[in-house]
């Protein structure tokens, strides 16, 4: 029996089936513990059908019939899950006017209903990110100090300390979250748009990004600037421009005049 193993050892092949049992050993342990890709929301056929008219109709002339993408023209939505098509079409980027550094926020053009089957039709692709339900973005149950030290690590040097927005590079910006709702801030987080990395769901955990919409929900109650007067919350160069010109040029102002009512 020990000869029969010693010689079962020294195969010529048995580096190779230990290889393969390693490889499978770890393809198992991988699938059992990496995080799984979301998926659309549960979405009807009938859903997916009128999703893929209206992206035919309003779409596929820049992502291409089978949202593949164009070169040079607009990327590939095989994917991006339906978060990300609910976060471009429900705040008016897309679909898009004309080609810019980015997609600017306009008008929406589809209602409620026709965004989430144009959601439902891309989702149906491939996984991707989801929708994120209401306990996902309730406020509520997010804790805003916790929200504040993430934002202000991840996301303060593009959309400033309290997301009042800023410029960028190259004609891009980072635009303003005080009127965006609790679902697109989680959402682009999640998907990236534009300009803004990808927050998954390794990099800010779900409870974090909650965290985060918390924190930037406070920014916008009425006692949310404790020592006055926010100067439009845009940062230093407000204060510093209002410090010279309305601070130095009272002194100055009262210098002068203190020196005329003296002569």
């Amino acid at each position: 029996m020990v000869k029969a193993l010693a010689s079962a050892r020294r195969h010529r092949f048995a580096p190779v089936v230990l290889m393969l049992f390693a490889l499978l050993a770890v393809g198992g342990i991988y699938a059992v513990a990496a995080p799984q890709a979301a998926v659309a929301d549960s979405a009807s056929q009938d859903d997916v059908t009128e999703g893929e008219k209206l992206f035919q109709a309003n779409c596929a002339s820049c992502h291409g019939p089978s949202a593949e993408g164009r070169t040079d023209v607009a990327p590939s939505l095989i994917g991006v899950g339906a978060a990300s098509v609910h976060f471009q079409v429900s705040t008016g980027r897309m679909p898009m006017a004309a080609n810019a550094p980015q997609a600017p926020e306009k008008g929406v053009q589809f209602s409620t209903e026709q965004t989430a089957q144009l959601a439902a039709y891309v989702a149906s692709l491939a996984p991707g990110p989801a929708i994120p339900d209401g306990e996902q973005v309730d406020p509520a149950l997010g804790d805003a100090a916790n929200g504040m030290l993430v934002f202000r690590t991840n996301c303060a040097m593009c959309h400033n300390a309290v997301g009042a927005g800023g410029a960028l590079s190259e004609g891009k910006y980072a635009p303003s979250l005080f009127n965006s709702t609790p679902t697109e801030i989680y959402e682009a987080m999640l998907t990236g748009p534009q300009s803004m990395p990808v927050f998954n769901d390794e990099n800010i955990t779900p409870e974090a990004k909650r965290d985060v919409i918390a924190y930037l929900m406070e920014q916008r109650a009425d006692d949310s600037s404790p020592g006055g007067a926010n100067l439009g919350a845009i940062g230093p160069v407000s204060e510093g421009m209002w410090v010279w010109i309305i601070g130095m040029g009272a002194l100055i102002g009262a210098s002068v005049w203190i020196g005329a009512k003296s002569s």
